[in-house]
């Protein structure tokens, strides 16, 4: 009897063991995550059961892994969480790793309980919405070797502490809004020349200023990759970077850089090199060390003139050459051509002359070479050459029935987006977009199938059988690959959280893509999934359940219907709540032709509206780069909520940009006007706005012909406005900030918010509030409130004036109206006593500054005080034709970006000061664009 007590008791303990109210997990940990599951939606389903570890039979939560009881592994990658991370994380003592990527709606700040997680080893918060600084405490972890916070919204400064984390591997800051210098120990006690063990420093797309200081890179340290592009950073590129002989990748494009490149012959492993865009000076760094270089950018810097250098014939595997607006000269290499995996040769901008001959020998890969705006007066093709050759501007497109006429116009299409490849098609697709920040190629066509292989292989380690597809792949404008791949489920319906955290978590960089792709990330987009178990939960026994759930199908379907109709109403008449916005909204916005797009679309087209998609702000709200399923790029303004101002400017330019379709105005491709939500949709200008190119902020330096011409632009697109739009438009915010310049450098006047449309009648007339910009503001306007075409022409002049000096209107308390007059002295040639005021980039080069006396002379009309002595804009356009005419620069396509240099044929020139009376421009002298797919269906009034 004793013996069956003790077995029974025995038993007993073992059933009370086994419940399910029993949990093998550490209690301390067990808190936390409860207090998890309290501040976070969207938890996963699971999250129900008693035991996080799983009572020891693997049924645990989704998302933990447990050693001795305790919590080591906590991700939920793509789970669609939202809320904040509890500062009560930093009591999971043992845990190691931590991934809470691509959750976009889980925010706030980061708490520094974080620094208490002595046992991490891997911290990944990629693709979230973290903001504020990033504490201090990471310092203190001292196992960590993976730390990825890129794809969020911090600030601040790069903590220094970080110095301290000498087990540190991947360090990926990137994607912020982090600002200040980059932290070394000599200044700051702790820095990053401090992890010798780093191999990746992914600083890149942030506001980081300052030097990059001489400590920051020793002999001794592991770095391949430094990503420190698209910054603010100053100052020289320290010699130290040359002793770091493990770089493959250096990326310090898009900053304010300056100075001699200094020799990187040590860097025998480099594979990509992007200098391209800063100030740097001297002569062309020596690069014929580096035969291992498979992409080269050093375009729009401020080296010194040379021939085309002769160490490129031993980059023999080179796949990209950029070298545009390098102060070239000379003829090219012909070997180049011949390097059997070339794709890309960009020589733009120089002054390469005499006879371009491409050779017999060249590659098949090589599918684009822009030799645009040289000086090349004959071509000899290569036979088996036939794709991309751009040769714009120059003298050999002026010479008559050449075979090579067909190579002087305008860009071939060179979009890379394709279609998925016959992949069957699936309700709950996993996607998602890998981001490459320096792939080593240029045309990603030839090489997308080794990638599509390569990830087909790492899925099969999956423990679902799953398809894959690339749905398409782009490159953006700072030289980023994006691949959008689609999984679906073979055989089922949807992928479980399980599968997804396991196998889809390609930011744990375990995922190796093949070497010439480099450095990468991957932002998921969110997955809806429900509980299997949901459908089993009504019992067939019970006929009352049954019937209930179908009658709530029903109703759920009639509620659907309804909204489906909603929105259907909506699409056909998309402001039919305009009404509901306030008397000061006016009508109801009367279209002539605009896309209606709904919130939620372009919610997607601008990956859920980030902050790496703004591309500019104002008092209006921002404005967002997106993309179009058609691949078009967009720009999309949207306004801030609750601005009454901002529903009379949004109704403004609807109904303008739907009227007025010309080369020279930015196009409207379409709007929303749902949830609360103005957005206004542009045609996407790549480089940036006239006071970017003469600021030096877009890295674009424009010689005198260029300003002429994009003068010539912009006065066209105004002329039009004023004499060709029924009724006339009078734009009132004229200034250098809304003029944009696409890919050939057109110009094309924007923003159209404060503009009116004035009829005959109402010419001349009072209006009730002043509207422009201080400096750019027609004082008689300003007295008068009496506005008409003159007021734009006044604000033009201001643009003028920029052109020639690149100064802001208002600097230091100086207007450069009243400077430019006082220091006016036709007798003072060559520069009428305006050489303290001229951009330096003009005077320091030897162009000609062709028609410079009239173009101050025009300039200074369109400023004159009273508006009855300024020209029209018609005049304008015409007098502009006449100094081009006469310096020998012909516009051959108006509003088309393209000019060429020839011997003056026409010489002429007209006194706008003797004219009163306006003068149109004949309507062939412009080129329309419809601005609108043809496969849109246009709302019309």
């Amino acid at each position: 009897m004793r013996q069956r007590e003790l077995l029974l008791v025995f038993l007993l303990c073992i059933a009370i063991l086994v419940h399910p109210g029993f949990s093998y997990t550490d209690p301390d940990d067990v808190a936390v995550l409860n207090s998890l599951k309290k501040q976070w939606k969207n938890v996963p389903s699971d999250w129900k059961n008693s035991d996080p570890c799983g009572n020891g039979v693997g049924d645990g939560w989704v998302g933990i892994i447990c050693h001795n009881y305790r919590v080591t592994n906590l991700t939920l990658f793509n789970m669609d969480i939202q809320g904040t991370l509890s500062e009560k994380i930093g009591n999971l003592k043992q845990l190691q790793r931590l991934d809470l990527s691509s959750n976009l709606k889980l925010g706030g700040t980061l708490p520094a309980t974080l620094g208490n997680l002595i046992h991490l080893d891997s911290l990944k918060l990629v693709n979230c919405s973290f903001f504020g600084e990033i504490p201090d405490t990471l310092g203190n972890l001292p196992n960590l070797t993976f730390l990825a916070l890129n794809a969020n919204n911090f600030t601040g400064r790069i903590p220094p502490s970080l110095g301290k984390l000498s087990k540190l591997i991947w360090l990926d800051l990137a994607d912020n809004q982090l600002n200040g210098p980059l932290p070394v120990s000599v200044n700051d006690g702790w820095g990053l020349d401090q992890l010798l063990k780093a191999e990746h420093f992914h600083l890149n797309q942030n506001h980081l200023t300052g030097k990059i200081f001489e400590e920051i890179f020793t002999a001794n340290m592991s770095l391949r990759h430094i990503l420190l592009d698209r910054n603010q950073l100053e100052g020289s590129i320290p010699d130290s970077i040359g002793l770091v002989h493990t770089l493959e990748v250096i990326r310090l494009d898009e900053n304010g850089l300056i100075g001699e490149v200094p020799s990187l012959s040590n860097l025998t492993r480099l594979n990509f090199l992007n200098l391209a865009n800063n100030h740097l000076t001297g002569p062309l760094p020596n690069l014929t060390a580096l035969t291992a270089l498979n992409y080269l950018s050093l375009s729009n810097n401020q080296f010194d003139p040379s021939e085309v250098p002769s160490w490129l014939s031993n980059l023999e595997h080179l796949r990209t050459l950029e070298i545009e607006s390098g102060q070239l000269h000379g003829q090219i290499l012909q070997e180049l051509f011949s390097f059997k995996e070339l794709q890309e040769v960009n020589l733009k901008n120089n002054s390469l002359n005499g006879t371009f001959n491409m050779g017999n020998d060249v590659t098949s890969f090589l599918h684009t070479v822009n030799l645009e705006l040289n000086n090349i007066t004959s071509v000899t093709l290569s036979s088996n050459y036939s794709n991309n050759l751009m040769l714009m501007g120059n003298p050999v497109c002026s010479i008559p029935h050449l075979s090579t006429t067909a190579y002087c116009t305008d860009a071939f299409d060179q979009s890379s987006a394709i279609e998925s490849l016959n992949i069957t098609d699936c309700s709950h697709p996993f996607t998602g977009f890998l981001i490459f920040r320096a792939p080593f190629f240029s045309e990603a066509s030839d090489h997308i199938e080794q990638l599509k292989q390569n990830l087909t292989g790492r899925l099969k380690t999956c423990s679902t059988p799953n398809n894959l597809s690339i749905q398409n792949y782009y490159f953006d404008g700072n030289s980023y690959l994006w691949v959008q791949i689609k999984i679906c489920p073979d055989g089922q319906s949807y992928f479980n959280q399980t599968v997804i955290i396991n196998c889809f978590d390609l930011n744990s960089q375990d995922y190796k893509p093949p070497e010439l792709y480099g450095p990468y990330y991957f932002t998921a987009s969110p997955y809806h999934i429900s509980s299997r178990a949901r459908q089993y939960i009504i019992g067939i026994a019970i006929g009352c359940a049954v019937l209930a759930a179908l009658l709530a199908l029903l109703a759920v379907y009639a509620v659907r219907q309804k909204k489906r109709a909603q929105r259907e109403k909506l699409r056909n008449d998309p402001f039919a709540s305009w009404g509901s916005m306030g008397e000061e909204s006016g009508e109801a916005p009367k279209l002539r032709g605009a896309k209606a797009f709904t919130f939620d679309e372009l919610k997607m087209y601008t990956n859920n509206f980030r902050e790496i998609n703004i591309i500019g702000s104002g008092g209006y709200g921002k404005v967002y780069r997106g993309m179009l399923p058609d691949k078009q790029l967009v720009a999309i303004k949207r306004s801030k909520e609750g601005s009454m101002q901002g529903n009379l400017e949004f109704k403004t330019e609807i109904e303008l940009l739907s009227r007025v379709h010309h080369n020279n105005l930015v196009g409207l491709v379409g709007f929303c006007f749902e949830k609360g939500e103005r957005m206004l949709v542009y045609e996407y200008i790549c480089n940036k706005t006239l006071r970017d190119s003469l600021s030096g902020a877009s890295g674009i330096q424009l010689n005198w012909s260029r300003r002429l011409k994009i003068a010539r632009d912009s006065a066209t697109g105004l002329a039009y406005l004023h004499d060709h739009a029924n009724p006339p438009i009078i734009h009132r915010d004229v200034k250098s900030t809304n003029i944009l310049l696409d890919e050939n450098l057109t110009a094309k006047v924007s923003d159209f918010g404060l503009s009116l449309f004035v009829s005959n009648s109402e010419i001349g007339h009072v209006t009730n509030h002043v509207k422009g910009t201080m400096g750019y503001l027609d004082p008689e306007y300003y007295m008068t409130q009496q506005l008409t075409g003159k007021s734009d022409v006044y604000s033009f002049g201001v643009v003028m004036l920029e052109l020639i000096t690149a100064q802001l209107p208002i600097k230091d308390k100086k207007y450069i109206v009243r400077e430019v007059k006082i220091a006016f002295n036709r007798q003072d040639k060559p520069y009428l006593g305006l050489k303290d005021l001229i951009d330096p980039l003009l005077t320091n080069k030897n162009e000609s500054l062709v028609g410079l006396d009239r173009f101050v002379d025009l300039a200074l009309q369109c400023v004159e005080e009273e508006a009855s002595n300024r020209p029209t804009m018609s005049e304008i356009v015409k007098e502009i034709d006449g100094i081009m005419h006469n310096g020998g620069i012909n516009i051959v396509n108006s509003g088309s970006g393209s000019w060429e240099k020839i011997n003056p044929a026409q010489y002429y020139s007209m006194d706008v000061s003797s004219s009163s009376s306006q003068q149109n421009i004949n309507s062939s002298d412009f080129k329309y664009s419809g601005g609108f797919p043809l496969h849109w269906k246009l709302n019309s009034s």
